[in-house]
């Protein structure tokens, strides 16, 4: 399959980043060398945003390609399927294309139904314990609290993983100072001593409180446990330099933040901290540079840096400074039961987060080969291929009757940057066969053929056979216009990609000469990105605005063809069959095939029961 140019849909942004100036469509197509009609089409979304006019308008607004990338959208529209396909609705999950269009159209108001959302789902999980704790005892104790984890995860992944002031700190700190890598511990430990009198001593008891490190500020000691392995020494010593020395930095962020609960704000806090240690361990020049050299191989930047696989693996995944940025990474840090501690992304990987993850995605079975790295190629329903990679990392108890902590660090970016890792060798990244299908989580997962089910997806239909089963006791029937999406997503693949690829290409490559882009009358000269063009005009009024979106396209199902009697197949079903279709309008079943016998063929039948922190 060739894969064309992807293009870029960014009609909303254009258009809130026109009417932020002001200017109205008039003016602004004058200045693109374009035709007002033509600039409509773009702002609703009817053509692409070519890429000519993609580096005109970062340069005259004075904003980044990444602007214009989608990768959060797409997050934020994958989150809005998820909790429209909740049995609250009882209707199938909205379409991909429906869910996009309404965070590119309404963000804010997208945002807030999927906080309102989460608090219902934070509500209905108080109900369920709280109606257990009756059923238990008549003495009822304090409702669980909100969950602040939630909370900073979602503003963490809201700031891209990214807090540049925390790591221009720690970037400074480390110069001026002369620290170095080989001898952090101790450079560390020194710096406490010498600017803020606090000392450092070991204690062998408690890691059997349950306790790493104590800091006891009136006594000005550090105490740390003994049995810290030392990358966890040096960082230990960093999150405290950083509590210190940035602490005020840290609380203005978290002010910042507007984060509803006193225990989210001191959680956050704690992340700040941690990210502070791991900027101060792994400097980002230094680490970005090495990253690059090495091709981003783990264990030798482990060896580099002194730091452990998870230290690591999250550093990588903050590299999101502007001008210099590294590879785009998720990173992901869950238990064998698939609890999920930290999550973070920098690109458009959707992580469940109302269930379950997906079982075959290699972070899962890291735990069946520990201390393994293992690489997977895997392709998420949107078409995108990803190059994941796993391993499991722990620590002892401490005695032999103590049970040791182990947990899976899983990493990965889209396979356009698989060149740059050393991952990647030996893959047959171009094979489409090879890529492993994975979802966002069974709940949600529109892979209706996909034999490890758990549950079956939400808002669907199931045909639950009694003659036959497969290896799952039930088929998902195919949702109310799913023909439809289907075709319509078959027409589109290779064509319409996402803001991001657009984005990586224009970084890689200069802007395309002069072009004609469009048809007919429509169709306007582009300038080169290079070439001399006419100042943007001076603000006016917002007029010129662009009219309402059409109306979308019927999805209704048609009605069922009346049955004709057995043998008497005419010459309309030929035709219909000529078409692609068949007499028949009974729903299909999305996965499977063969004879099975419903409770439509047999109406006697008895009705039966369908069945970290780094």
């Amino acid at each position: 399959m060739s894969l064309r140019e992807p293009k870029l849909f960014a009609g909303e942004r254009l258009r809130r980043l026109r009417l932020a100036r002001p200017l109205s469509q008039a003016a602004l197509a004058r200045a693109l060398g374009l035709s007002p009609s033509y600039l409509n089409q773009i702002e609703r979304d009817q053509r692409p945003l070519p890429r000519a006019v993609l580096h005109r308008l970062c340069e005259e607004f004075g904003v980044g390609l990444g602007y214009f990338a989608d990768g959060e959208d797409l997050r934020q529209a994958g989150d809005l399927r998820e909790a429209t396909a909740d049995p609250l609705f009882a209707a199938p999950a909205v379409a991909p294309d429906e869910a996009q269009a309404a965070v590119r159209a309404a963000p804010e108001l997208s945002r807030r139904f999927l906080t309102l959302y989460r608090a219902y789902l934070a509500l209905d999980e108080e109900h369920r314990s709280l109606r257990a704790r009756v059923a238990a005892d008549a003495a009822l104790a304090d409702a669980p609290p909100r969950l602040p984890y939630d909370e900073v995860r979602d503003w963490v992944q809201s700031r891209r993983n990214h807090f540049p002031a925390l790591d221009d700190a720690a970037e400074a700190l480390f110069e001026e100072r002369g620290f170095a890598t080989a001898t952090l511990r101790d450079d560390l430990q020194r710096h406490l001593r010498d600017r803020h009198g606090v000392a450092v001593a070991e204690a062998p008891g408690l890691p059997a409180a349950g306790m790493l490190w104590r800091l006891d500020r009136r006594a000005r000691r550090l105490i740390l446990a003994d049995e810290m392995a030392p990358e966890s020494r040096a960082f230990c010593l960093a999150h405290v330099v950083g509590l210190l020395e940035q602490g005020r930095a840290m609380d203005r962020i978290v002010a910042d933040a507007g984060l509803p609960s006193g225990e989210a704000r001191s959680l956050a806090r704690v992340g700040l901290a941690n990210y502070y240690a791991g900027a101060l361990m792994l400097p980002y020049r230094r680490f970005h540079a090495e990253a690059r050299a090495l091709r981003h191989d783990i264990e030798r930047l482990q060896r580099r840096f002194g730091a452990s696989f998870e230290q690591v693996c999250h550093r990588l995944s903050t590299l999101q400074r502007p001008g210099l940025a590294g590879v785009p990474f998720y990173f992901l840090k869950t238990d064998i039961a698939g609890n999920v501690s930290k999550r973070s992304s920098a690109t458009r990987f959707h992580f469940a987060r109302f269930g379950g993850a997906c079982p075959l995605w290699n972070v899962h079975q890291a735990f069946a080969q520990p201390g393994r790295i293992l690489v997977q190629l895997a392709r998420t329903p949107d078409g995108a291929t990803w190059l994941c990679f796993a391993r499991t990392v722990g620590t002892g108890g401490g005695s032999f009757l103590a049970r040791p902590r182990e947990v899976a660090v899983g990493l990965g970016c889209e396979v356009a940057h698989a060149d740059q890792l050393v991952y990647a060798a030996g893959l047959a990244l171009n094979d489409p066969d090879v890529a492993v299908p994975i979802g966002p989580g069974c709940r949600v997962c529109e892979r209706a053929d996909c034999r490890h089910r758990a549950m079956p997806p939400m808002g669907h239909a199931l045909d639950v056979g009694t003659a036959e089963r497969g290896v799952l006791p039930y088929r998902v029937a195919a949702a109310r216009g799913a023909a439809q999406e289907g075709a319509k997503g078959a027409s589109q693949e290779g064509t319409r990609g996402t803001a991001e690829a657009v984005v990586r290409d224009a970084h890689r490559a200069a802007a395309p000469g002069a072009r004609r882009e469009g048809n007919g009358g429509a169709a306007r000269r582009v300038p080169p990105a290079g070439a001399a063009r006419p100042p943007l005009p001076p603000p006016t009024g917002t007029g010129g605005r662009p009219a309402a979106p059409g109306t979308a396209a019927d999805r209704r199902v048609p009605p069922a063809m009346p049955a004709r009697p057995e043998g008497r197949a005419g010459a309309g079903d030929a035709r219909q069959a000529g078409r692609g279709g068949a007499p028949d309008r009974r729903q299909p079943l999305a996965a499977g095939g063969g004879e099975r016998h419903s409770m439509a063929d047999d109406p006697g039948r008895p009705l039966g029961k369908p069945l970290g922190e780094p």
